[in-house]
């Protein structure tokens, strides 16, 4: 199933982080702020959006600070800012779209989904629920016990100065069954410039400085204090070792939560957002009516 885009509005609500917003007519019960990961923008999104709005959910999925179409100022790039950027935005959204005047539920993917999760914890009267894709559960102090062996295995490869046109391929032969949409998402992380070259929309020192913010987040010391329902949705690779630690950490974290549940897509990319944006809409709206997130 195909769902459409054309319902997207940019929309102002005096904040310096792009929005897009899907509104519902008439809106349903629960809105949805979609958050994306380190390195990603909203674009990845968009499909996931557009099906919550035709299910009767207004949708606004965001760029986060130095991200895609966002102002990228030097500061600001901590765990604790991120989730002040994004209750602000809720703020102004409540004060000016119609659907986000009630219940908001956050979502958002990988490291998105660590914020996401973190601001269910520090505002549950802001947020109704929130929604961890493929994420939520990361703790990179775990694997790396410093921060310099982290910045060391996970920092960004270089991409400055390298053809769109060899990244664009490389993206559809690595990712053969997405969506033209979610290879666009994946692109629009780059600006093209007029040789044909990109330069990465999140600057490289910012991206560091956001690695370290998620390597010092520990979200296991979040579970058991969580007033909010918690939706879980890890993806299984395929890739045997992988996935057995990951579970391991979902089952724990759903022990955890006083209101937890996971729902797996198997087999799944990383971006299940970007890969199966329908058909995670479609669980979302489900876990609203009679599931975790009702």
């Amino acid at each position: 199933m195909t769902t459409s885009f054309d319902n997207r509005v940019p929309v102002s609500v005096d904040t310096s982080l792009a929005v897009d917003l899907w509104p519902a007519e008439p809106g349903g019960p629960t809105a949805f702020l979609l958050v994306h990961g380190l390195a990603s923008n909203a674009q990845l999104w968009w499909g996931t959006a557009a099906r919550l709005s035709e299910l009767g959910h207004p949708a606004a999925a965001v760029d986060q600070r130095g991200h895609g179409r966002s102002d990228k100022p030097a500061e600001g790039y901590t765990l604790d800012q991120a989730c002040e950027d994004l209750v602000n935005l809720t703020a102004r959204l409540r004060d000016t779209v119609s659907g986000f005047e009630a219940r908001v539920v956050v979502a958002g993917q990988s490291w998105g989904a660590n914020v996401a999760l973190e601001l269910g914890y520090r505002h549950p009267d802001v947020f109704s629920g929130v929604v961890c894709v493929d994420g939520g559960t990361i703790e990179l102090a775990s694997r790396f016990p410093d921060w310099e062996s982290c910045a060391a295995a996970l920092a960004p490869p270089r991409t400055t100065g390298r053809r769109a046109a060899d990244i664009e391929a490389f993206m559809n032969q690595a990712h053969p069954n997405w969506p033209a949409s979610g290879i666009a998402a994946q692109m629009a992380n780059f600006e093209v410039m007029a040789d044909g070259t990109v330069v990465p929309r999140l600057r490289f020192e910012n991206h560091m400085k956001l690695l370290q913010a998620l390597w010092g987040h520990h979200p296991s010391t979040r579970y058991a204090g969580m007033k909010v329902p918690v939706l879980l949705v890890p993806a299984d690779s395929g890739q045997a070792s992988w996935t057995a630690d990951k579970r391991k950490s979902v089952d724990e974290a759903v022990a955890a939560l006083p209101e937890g549940k996971a729902h797996w897509f198997s087999p799944a990319d990383h971006d299940i957002h970007a890969q199966f944006p329908v058909e995670l809409a479609e669980v979302l709206h489900a876990e609203t009516i009679e599931g975790i997130l009702a």
